[in-house]
């Protein structure tokens, strides 16, 4: 059955003719929220091991990771071509040169066509901008900012390190550029309500924003939000109420903005609460289910009469 919000997939069989997936790689790079440079310690929710796959501390190229990637892939899903995903932590912060490296090696990798890289607005100049422009007048190159939320009070109180502004302007040179972003928000984050997160996705739909990705606020083991979650000082949303809030901003999300992730990807061994945000297949359905129910879709109840490039 056709979703009814613009998904990922759907957007790479359009581009590509053919099933597309992405493959997250870890190329050992670091965060200035994480190593002492703002000296704040990580966002509240900060796994400490980032979100990667720890393959780089086990001394894996970033070559094998997409070549082992690409072979469970091609095998599980029949995808027929990849994206290169430096997922874990901040993935333009380094020297200019050490991240023309390691993106030049995945390019060169077959089957790659193209890049995602997720790093922080605060982590993004004029020389990453234009290495990355460059490398996208052969390849689709996407750049993944985390916003989280676009209130300023909820961004100091996770120690998130940025402000909206920075968002603001690394999206606004990016797309000057001509490379499409991703936003990342988080539902459920400490002090805010419906009105705050539906506030992030009508900010979101003013902006030259081309794809979102949309987490659950899940509590990891290690973090300063497990000791707020065992002191009770903070509570998980519930599957519905996720389900609900989910629904109620993709309908306020222009209806050519790809949806890139409904919801969090938690780790089952790392994992405190809740403990149904392992059930992704079922968020997901009950995601579509309540769209029919209410007989609307990504983009029906969009306020803003802009649309996104």
């Amino acid at each position: 059955m056709e979703p009814l919000y613009y998904d990922l997939n759907t957007y790479f069989r359009r581009r590509f003719g053919f099933r597309v997936h992405k493959i997250s790689v870890d190329a050992g790079l670091s965060c200035p929220n994480r190593d002492g440079t703002l000296g704040r310690g990580g966002c509240l929710f900060c796994n400490p091991r980032g979100s990667g796959t720890g393959a780089h501390a086990r001394g894996e190229s970033i070559t094998l990771q997409l070549e082992r990637g690409m072979a469970f892939l091609a095998r599980r899903y029949k995808a027929a071509g990849f994206m290169a995903y430096f997922q874990s932590f901040s993935n333009t912060y380094a020297p200019v040169e050490q991240l023309a490296t390691l993106y030049t090696e995945a390019l060169a990798v077959p089957g790659v066509l193209g890049l995602s890289i997720g790093t922080r607005p605060d982590c993004v100049g004029a020389p990453v901008l234009d290495l990355l422009a460059d490398l996208a007048r052969r390849r689709l190159v996407w750049v993944e900012y985390g916003l989280q939320s676009a209130c300023d009070r909820t961004l100091a109180a996770i120690n998130r390190g940025h402000d909206v502004a920075c968002f603001e302007r690394a999206v606004t040179a990016t797309h000057a550029r001509g490379l499409p972003v991703c936003a990342h928000v988080i539902l459920g984050l400490p002090g805010e309500g419906r009105a705050e997160m539906l506030a992030t996705a009508d900010y979101l739909a003013r902006l030259p924003v081309a794809g979102v990705k949309l987490h659950l606020l899940y509590v990891v083991r290690g973090t300063p939000l497990e000791a707020l979650y065992r002191r009770e000082a903070y509570a998980c949303l519930e599957q519905a109420a996720y389900v609900d809030l989910v629904c109620d901003v993709l309908e306020r999300l222009p209806p050519e903005m790809v949806i890139q992730r409904l919801t969090g990807d938690p780790h089952p061994a790392e994992l405190v609460a809740p403990a149904w945000s392992l059930r992704k297949q079922e968020t997901r359905q009950m995601i579509q289910a309540t769209l029919r129910r209410r007989g609307t879709r990504q983009g029906s109840r969009r306020q803003s009469a802009g649309t996104p490039a």
